[in-house]
């Protein structure tokens, strides 16, 4: 039976974690080597680090940051933003990275999947996809540079293209849902991750543990990528691993 994880999501800004809503209204959420050490004594299956700046300086603050919290990091560490070419990649998993997220790039040069796979193996990429539903047509759309520039592109059929592509898994990020804490996109995230053969990591709307539970019962989603959930209120990912557990949700042996 497929193993289900717990993945804190840590958006980066000018070296600082940060967190928002709907993709915007950011405030500073802290630092990140102190919170690499925090979720390493809580028992998370993976973490997953963004940069929402991707420019030439961000770039730099987010190897050295990776360099540094790879040294004290006790579980699979992916870090993404600002993704452009082979060497990218390289910069990352040489800093400490196991994984690395694509987002953008994908879209403008699918290319890239089969060349850092090439080189690095298609277990590495993470492709992602952030997008958001339209009132005025009623159709969800693919949003690229973190959400600000809409396409033309449906994110369904996106999510089987990357597949197609080869990456090795596919995260699923809802605009709408970022940052609310009122659930899922549950029908949606269903309809993908039923499609698909590689896992699909659920992002967007986590608020309590009976979210998580609802994912997983309700969807094949192999993760959930919290944030709100860890950096708003008493919650870790230890008390989320127990609170599954008790709903026969299975869960990676980590000991």
């Amino acid at each position: 039976m497929l193993k289900r994880r717990i993945i804190p999501l840590l958006l980066l800004s000018k070296g600082r974690m940060v967190k928002g809503k709907k993709f915007s209204n950011y405030i500073d959420t802290g630092n990140p080597s102190t919170a690499v050490k925090v979720y390493s004594s809580q028992e998370a299956d993976e973490l997953m680090f963004i940069d929402i700046e991707q420019d030439k300086n961000s770039k730099d603050v987010l190897l050295e940051t990776i360099k540094d919290v790879s040294k004290q990091c006790s579980m699979p560490l992916a870090a993404g933003g600002g993704i452009k070419t082979v060497k990218d990649v390289k910069d990352l998993l040489l800093a400490g990275a196991d994984k690395v997220l694509i987002n953008s790039e994908i879209i403008d040069n699918p290319k890239l999947v089969k060349e850092v796979s090439s080189v690095f193996g298609s277990q590495c990429i993470i492709g992602g996809i952030d997008y958001k539903f339209d009132k005025n047509d009623n159709k969800k759309y693919v949003y690229k540079n973190c959400g600000k520039k809409k396409l033309n592109l449906d994110p369904f059929d996106h999510a089987l293209n990357l597949e197609s592509l080869g990456v090795g898994e596919i995260l699923l990020n809802s605009i709408d849902n970022d940052g609310m804490m009122e659930g899922f996109d549950y029908k949606f995230i269903k309809k993908i991750s039923d499609a698909l053969k590689v896992p699909l990591i659920a992002s967007g709307g986590a608020g309590n543990f009976m979210h998580l539970v609802d994912l997983f019962k309700n969807t094949s989603s192999s993760a959930a990528a919290c944030a709100s959930l860890f950096h708003f209120g008493d919650n870790n990912p230890i008390r989320a691993r127990s609170f599954l557990k008790n709903y026969n949700i299975p869960m990676r042996s980590l000991k």
